[in-house]
């Protein structure tokens, strides 16, 4: 019989890559409405915005 594993699983695309940015107020305003507009927290906001650019 296999032992079980204890902890969280491990996922397939880790997000352990941490970023200290700062930023105007305004463009806290502009996250934060976009975050409330979606319905989701300011670090998702973020990796939304860095996938739009992809798409330029």
């Amino acid at each position: 019989m296999e032992a079980k594993k204890r902890g969280r699983p491990i996922e397939k695309n880790p997000k352990n890559i941490r970023l200290d940015i700062r930023i105007t107020k305004e463009e806290l305003e502009i996250l934060d409405a976009y975050c409330q507009r979606k319905d989701i927290k300011r670090p998702q906001g973020l990796r939304d915005g860095i996938k739009a650019l992809e798409n330029l």
